[in-house]
């Protein structure tokens, strides 16, 4: 799976707002709502596949600093733990894995958290 991000298009965004137009419409055809379920279900795919390994990785800290993601993050966003390159990867990972699984909330039809 070819995971690299698409740049942001006004072109597309037009696209999506025009088939957001006609599904409020009720103008869309079966081979069209099909489409997007495949669209949405490989993107979802995608974003799960990316999560697991980030929380491989996220596991690996904690075992290393025997502390859970959750805790450290509080620490680090409280200021309670040093600058080492690690913590800092580590506080990146768990936004990687936090932004994940909001795409993947938006991906399944339901409100951002």
């Amino acid at each position: 799976m070819n995971s690299t991000p698409v740049p942001y298009s006004h072109t597309t965004a037009r696209r999506l707002s025009a088939l957001a137009q006609l599904y409020r419409r009720g103008e869309v055809s079966p081979l069209l709502d099909r489409t997007l379920d495949k669209v949405l279900a490989y993107e979802a795919d995608l974003a799960r596949a990316q999560l697991a390994q980030l929380q491989a990785d996220l596991a690996e800290f904690e075992q290393r600093y025997h502390l859970s993601s959750d805790e450290f993050y509080r620490q680090y966003q409280a200021g309670q733990s040093d600058d080492r390159l690690d913590f800092t990867e580590w506080a990146s990972l768990i936004q990687m894995a936090h932004n994940l699984r909001e795409r993947l909330r938006l991906l399944a039809g339901e409100d951002p958290a």
